[in-house]
């Protein structure tokens, strides 16, 4: 008896063969890393542009979880991983206003911030997110 539900939506891209887009365990869901891509194209976007990217990943983790039924208002724990430390006060200013944007009270989600290797050569980041739903 599994209370688990795979998350899919067309508002973001296409997961890879491996992984779901989120996983909803009942009321928890975690949205899996996503990155600068187009969810109408499949195809990485900004190519060079941290602020840029990092915009779009983070509208394509906003509409995984508002597939999966809950909001950024919703989320307790983002991970961002940057390709580099030089990209972290850029992707910091794009970060802070989407959350203005989408965290009216005021209450503001845990984040971890990481820099690594990300799988594809033009990623600059990838972000996840951990959300309580109900």
């Amino acid at each position: 008896m599994s209370d688990t539900t795979v998350i899919r939506t067309e508002g973001a891209p296409a997961p890879a063969h491996t992984f779901s887009q989120g996983i909803k365990k009942g009321n928890l869901l975690q949205v899996s890393g996503q990155g600068p891509m187009d969810p109408v194209t499949n195809k990485y976007i900004a190519e060079g542009d941290v602020r840029e990217q990092t915009r779009r990943t983070l509208e394509n983790v906003k509409a995984i979880l508002e597939a999966g039924g809950a909001s950024v208002e919703d989320v307790l724990m983002f991970r961002v991983y940057l390709t580099t430390r030089d990209d972290f006060a850029a992707m910091n200013d794009v970060y802070g206003a989407f959350i203005a944007e989408n965290v009216p009270s005021g209450q503001l989600p845990c984040r971890t911030t990481v820099f690594v290797d990300l799988p594809h050569e033009v990623m600059l980041v990838e972000i996840d997110a951990l959300a309580v739903t109900g």
